[in-house]
């Protein structure tokens, strides 16, 4: 960690704008890797990517192509997703670790169990390579459902490292109130707000007044990193030619300070934003607001999570048998 010429209060973060391989798990994870040396060399203490990164979000969901064709890639999304621990999961904690940053990285997660299901997953590794925790998506939006299964509560939680506390939600999350507010009653000082990366009043995702507004609601600091995606990104002709259906993902990306103005961003293309980050603007913004605290009614209003994990099959033995 880099903290000798900020001060312990301060901190660098840097949110990744890059395009992955599209549908090449192995290719994404050697280039994420690349991005973490990268950051890491320009003073980066936590280095997040954007929804699904690796490898790439499903931007065919929404296309106005055939059935069929939408099924086949959905097979083939399925195929390039990746297990969490797993070979590509491995590399980037590898590069976590030799670079001494923490990373925060956005997967197409497979189903462990039943292989025939994948979720949007933010993955939360140390700057020792160890996996902090992961969080699946807990409602995917519109055609996500054709894409991605249902997560839980489990990996609603904040996780406590040398320079401040960090979560992370995916995209519509943020829509849904009560996930941001789990982690803000736990304290969030910085949070990674994961988009597919497309900003428009009609039809996008409106993830900067969503990302300001989780700054300002959690006093905290906000990452939000969205993703790039142009038919031109893509190798294969049958994904591109989906894929061209649509509006290209343009990124959009910017680094929100507590009281929710940007300080950094927003940009275009391929580009890794950084930013300083102050503990002491943290408290100084939830010393006036903490929705978890002092700015709260819990007598009133609370929140109860189930903590879980989802099981479809759960087995009995019995001994007598």
């Amino acid at each position: 960690m880099r903290h000798a010429d900020l001060g312990m209060s301060a901190f660098v973060m840097a949110a990744v704008q890059a395009a992955p391989v599209f549908l090449d798990s192995a290719a994404s994870a050697e280039r994420a890797c690349r991005l973490i040396d990268e950051a890491a060399s320009q003073g980066a203490d936590l280095v997040a990517f954007s929804e699904t990164w690796l490898p790439g979000y499903p931007r065919w969901i929404n296309a106005p192509i055939a059935v069929g064709l939408k099924r086949e890639l959905g097979g083939r999304y399925l195929a390039a997703s990746v297990t969490v621990p797993g070979p590509e999961i491995d590399q980037v904690c590898a590069a976590a670790r030799r670079a001494g940053v923490d990373v925060v990285i956005g997967v197409a997660e497979l189903d462990p169990v039943s292989r025939g299901t994948t979720y949007c997953t933010l993955v939360f590794i140390s700057a020792d390579g160890e996996i902090l925790g992961t969080h699946r998506k807990l409602k995917p939006t519109y055609g996500e459902r054709f894409a991605w299964g249902e997560g839980d509560g489990s990996g609603l939680r904040v996780h406590e490292r040398p320079y401040a506390r960090i979560s992370g939600l995916n995209c519509w999350e943020h829509n849904m109130v009560l996930p941001g507010y789990a982690l803000m009653a736990q304290g969030t000082q910085v949070h990674v707000a994961a988009f597919p990366g497309y900003e428009s009043a009609s039809g996008g995702t409106r993830q900067t007044l969503l990302s300001r507004a989780c700054a300002s609601q959690a006093a905290a600091y906000v990452l939000l990193v969205g993703g790039i995606l142009s038919a031109d990104d893509v190798s294969d002709p049958v994904v591109r030619e989906a894929v061209a259906t649509l509006a290209p993902l343009t990124g959009d990306s910017c680094i929100i300070d507590p009281t929710g103005e940007v300080i950094a961003g927003p940009c275009s293309g391929e580009e890794i934003l950084f930013a300083k980050g102050s503990l002491a603007l943290v408290h100084t913004a939830k010393a006036l607001c903490d929705v978890g605290g002092h700015y709260s009614r819990p007598d009133v209003l609370r929140l109860t999570i189930n903590r879980a994990p989802a099981r479809r099959l759960v087995e009995i033995v019995d001994d007598a048998d």
